[in-house]
């Protein structure tokens, strides 16, 4: 193989690779917006996004499989335990903490913070993860 027809490979397997790449690149960008629903964002989504963001709930908690394992799951939490279950833990948690052992952090969350934060998890609880993470049953 000469230097020439080297070189010239490089050029075309590079070229290639990356029409490759930025086709995939695209298809995702496509897929997500079906996949995210992002027109049910609403003001009160944002908040609960906000809410979770400011408090670090995600140094403790994962969302979809990523963060801290320290405590349970929140991506599907309102389909795994139901949203009365969630707001008596928001609500028992901001006056007294959550928790026997693994205490939850007394964050005093106002009704409008909760309230952000089951519609926060609602909408991700409708994320279509294509089942990631894998169910532990099946």
């Amino acid at each position: 193989m000469t230097k020439m027809s080297a070189r010239n490979m490089f050029i075309v397997a590079t070229v290639a690779v990356t029409a490759v790449f930025l086709y995939l690149t695209y298809l995702s960008h496509v897929a997500f917006t079906a996949m995210t629903n992002p027109d049910d964002i609403t003001p009160q989504v944002a908040h609960g996004k906000e809410v979770w963001e400011k408090h670090a709930c995600i140094n403790c908690h994962t969302l979809l499989g990523e963060g801290a394992y320290y405590a349970p799951e929140l991506g599907n939490v309102i389909e795994r335990r139901g949203e009365p279950f969630l707001r008596t833990v928001l609500e028992t948690t901001a006056v007294q903490g959550w928790g026997a052992t693994r205490r939850m952090p007394r964050f005093d969350l106002s009704a409008e913070d909760i309230d952000g934060l089951v519609e926060f998890f609602k909408w991700m609880n409708r994320v279509d993860t294509n089942n990631w993470p894998p169910n532990k049953e099946g």
